[in-house]
């Protein structure tokens, strides 16, 4: 198998060439993705945060994939592995099932100093956890927003 690696996860054959990014802007309206949330709960926390993140960001969202909402984009490099590379949304945010999902808002050294002041949430990777919008400091969710926002377009 000259040029080829078995991936060590769900044993996917690669030819050696990086893999495409499977999240990607689409042409899909967000509008039309947040109707389609459930519960209700997490439709109306999802418009809400829709708009929060459009109000500090001055940008219109852009679905990501199947089911995230992005605002603006960058160009990352893994510092890790400098050839896994590619363009994500400088801040978005998944309407899951059992929690809002917001995206890039504590990776950012001045996100960490604020990010305590959050009020309820559990982390992730990447990602932050917040069961209700109602759990957290408005005032702050929007500082740690326009923190992931102003991130340098080439990262």
């Amino acid at each position: 198998m000259t040029g080829r690696r078995v991936d060590a996860v769900g044993g996917r054959v690669h030819s050696g060439r990086m893999a495409e990014p499977t999240t990607r802007p689409t042409d899909v309206p967000v509008t039309d993705f947040l109707a389609g949330v459930t519960p209700a709960v997490r439709r109306e926390d999802g418009v809400a945060l829709a708009a929060l993140m459009s109000e500090v960001t001055g940008v219109e969202p852009v679905m990501w994939g199947p089911s995230m909402i992005g605002y603006g984009s960058y160009h990352y490099r893994s510092p890790t592995n400098p050839r896994t590379h590619g363009d994500w949304p400088k801040v978005a945010f998944s309407p899951r099932t059992t929690s809002l999902v917001p995206y890039g808002i504590k990776d950012r050294p001045e996100a960490q100093q604020r990010l305590p002041s959050l009020g309820s949430y559990s982390e992730g990777a990447g990602c932050v956890y917040v069961k209700r919008l109602a759990d957290v400091d408005q005032a702050v969710l929007r500082e740690l927003v326009a923190i992931a926002f102003a991130r340098p377009d080439d990262d």
